[in-house]
């Protein structure tokens, strides 16, 4: 699974929790996105969750 690149967020794990109270495992995925980045002038290709992208710590290609 991908990672962002600017505040290292991926994949959390927890359980499922039925009525019953029965436990499964359960993987919550981050809204990570492939986007074009201005890095150093350039052009460059990273994963960058949508939180940052909303915030402004990352600035489009």
């Amino acid at each position: 699974m991908a990672k962002c690149a600017v505040c290292e967020k991926s994949v959390h794990f927890g359980n499922n929790v039925s009525h019953s109270h029965r436990r499964s495992n359960k993987m919550w995925r981050s809204n990570v996105k492939s986007v074009k980045v201005k890095v150093n002038g350039g052009a460059k290709k990273m994963y960058v969750c949508t939180s940052c992208l909303k915030s402004g710590k990352v600035e489009r290609a």
